[in-house]
């Protein structure tokens, strides 16, 4: 005796060694009819399956997409972050800057000072303006070039009997300072200028 699995349904074979088996026409369509719907609900399946696994894959790939763009955006948002403590932080610096600047300007009084003083007030100033540096920040000088809006603050004019000095800076009362941010120039602080107008 042989058993068949074939999901539908057991079927039982009565067998012996040396008999051939042999069924009847409406029992074979019978079988056929029912392994043809197993095949079917199979091939369904099949076809369910592979749909599903697309899905998944779609799914995934987004996924994927979505968290490698949200990695870039805190990516970026982390590097503005650190420019913008940067600039902060020179900012925090400039009144010092400034202070030294002060000091040396007065020639006068700073050939007075002793000599040693002002290497010890030259060498500090060098340190601090190296910290700068190592932002990318340098100091807006403009004296002699034309009044530029985006990088110059004028707080007052000069009289110029040179004509070619009219609407430039003719002195920079304070320094500003820009910063290199990637390939863009970033202004920190606006110079404070006077500029030239035609001697009446």
């Amino acid at each position: 005796m042989v058993y068949m699995n074939n999901d539908v349904e057991d079927v039982e074979l009565e067998t012996t060694n040396d008999e051939d088996v042999e069924f009847t026409e409406p029992e074979l369509e019978d079988l056929e009819e029912k392994v043809g719907d197993k095949v079917k609900q199979l091939k369904d399946k099949i076809a369910r399956l592979e749909d599903e696994k697309k899905q998944i894959m779609d799914d995934a790939q987004r996924a994927r997409a979505d968290f490698l763009n949200a990695r870039k955006r805190l990516d970026d948002e982390r590097a503005r972050d650190r420019i913008r403590f940067q600039m902060q932080h020179v900012e925090e610096l400039l009144p010092l800057c400034d202070s030294f600047q002060m000091a040396m300007s007065n020639k006068s009084v700073w050939e007075k000072a002793d000599e040693n003083w002002r290497n010890g007030v030259t060498g500090i100033y060098s340190q601090l303006m190296r910290i700068i540096d190592t932002y990318g920040v340098k100091a807006i000088d403009s004296t002699g070039e034309p009044f530029d809006p985006y990088r110059d603050e004028a707080i007052g004019t000069e009289e110029v009997t040179d004509e070619k000095m009219v609407d430039k800076v003719v002195s920079v009362v304070q320094m500003g300072y820009e910063m290199k941010v990637g390939d863009s120039i970033e202004v920190i602080r606006h110079a404070r200028v006077t500029t030239g107008i035609m001697k009446s």
